[in-house]
C-alpha cells in the first residue's frame, strides 16, 4: 500500500528519528564543513582515532528530555511527500513521534529499547513488534541507541568500543572499520569534531545506509544538528530522506501519550 509504506519509512527515519529554543536562547550557530579531497600524505595527522572520538564525546550533551518539531520530505523512486512531525525524547528510555499532514494527525509511533509501536489513520493499521524488520527493511541493523543517537548527531554505534583507521581530508577526519561483510565510516569535522556523515556498507548484500548532517547549532544543554540527510540504497531501490528541525526544547515536563485506536488491524512487515 502506497501510504503505508511512505508512513513507515518517514517513521522510522524519524525515530531512527533545532533552531528555536522554548526554554533558552541558542548561541551562534556551528557549521560543519563538506566532505573535500583526500589530501596525500601531504598533511601529518596530529590527532589520533582515540582522540577524535574521545573530543566528539565530549561536546555538549546534557539534557534528560527532549521535545522536536520538524518538517521532513520522503522520496523514492515513485512517489514523494511531506510531512511534520512533534519528536518527544527522554533520553534512554522512549522516543514519542506523532506525524501530522496539514496540521491532522495521521500516525504515532512510540519507541523502547524493547519494541517499537505505531498506528497510522490512512488504512487502520497498527503494528507491535521488535526492530528485526525494520533493520532488514532498511539495510542495517537498529536498536532504540542507535535510533536515538541518529536524531541527535551522534555516531550510530560506541566507538570507544572498536578500533578505526583514519583518513586525513581537508578541514575533516574519515575514521572506518571493517566489522564482517560491514564497511563502517564516520566523517568528522576538524574543529568541533562533530559528525558530519556516518555511512554503512554491505557491498554482498549490495545495500548502504548513510545519514549526513550539514549544520549543527549550539544550545546551553546541548550541540544537535539542524537538519539530516537520509539516503538508503537496496536492491528493490533508493530512499531519500531530508530532515529540518524547526524548534527545540530542553528538560521539559514531557507526556508520552500512545493507544491504538479501537478496531484498528495489526499488521507484519515482512
Amino acid at each position: 500500500m502506497k501510504n503505508w509504506n511512505c508512513f513507515k519509512t518517514i517513521v522510522l527515519l524519524y525515530t531512527v528519528s533545532m533552531l528555536t529554543l522554548v526554554s533558552c536562547k541558542p548561541k551562534a550557530a556551528l557549521v560543519a564543513p563538506k566532505p573535500v579531497e583526500v589530501v596525500e600524505n601531504k598533511v601529518e595527522a596530529k590527532v589520533t582515532p582515540e582522540q577524535i572520538i574521545q573530543q566528539h564525546y565530549g561536546n555538549k550533551n546534557d539534557f534528560s528530555t527532549l521535545y522536536i518539531r520538524a518538517n521532513a520530505r520522503y522520496k523514492d523512486e515513485k512517489q514523494s511527500q511531506s510531512v511534520s512531525a512533534d519528536i518527544k525524547i527522554k533520553k534512554g528510555e522512549k522516543i514519542l513521534v506523532s506525524i501530522r499532514f496539514l496540521g491532522i494527525t495521521m500516525a504515532k509511533a512510540l519507541i523502547t529499547p524493547d519494541q517499537v509501536l505505531y498506528y497510522e489513520k490512512i488504512n487502520g493499521t497498527y503494528f507491535e513488534g521488535n526492530y528485526q524488520a525494520l533493520s532488514d527493511w532498511l539495510g542495517t541493523d537498529l536498536d532504540y541507541a542507535k535510533i536515538q543517537n541518529m536524531l541527535l548527531g551522534q555516531p550510530i554505534d560506541d566507538m570507544t568500543k572498536d578500533s578505526f583507521t583514519m583518513l586525513l581530508m581537508d578541514k575533516s577526519f574519515q575514521l572506518s572499520r571493517k566489522d564482517g561483510g560491514t564497511d563502517k565510516r564516520f566523517l568528522f569535522d576538524d574543529s568541533h569534531y562533530l559528525l558530519q556523515q556516518q555511512e554503512v556498507i554491505q557491498p554482498a548484500k549490495e545495500r548502504s545506509f548513510e545519514v549526513s548532517y550539514p549544520n549543527f547549532q549550539e544550545y546551553a544543554k546541548a550541540i544537535l544538528p539542524t537538519n539530516l540527510m537520509i539516503n538508503a540504497v537496496q536492491q528493490k531501490g533508493k530512499t531519500e530522506i531530508s530532515i529540518v528541525y524547526t524548534s527545540v526544547s530542553f528538560n521539559e515536563e514531557l507526556t508520552f501519550p500512545y493507544s491504538v485506536p479501537e478496531g484498528y488491524e495489526r499488521i507484519l512487515i515482512n
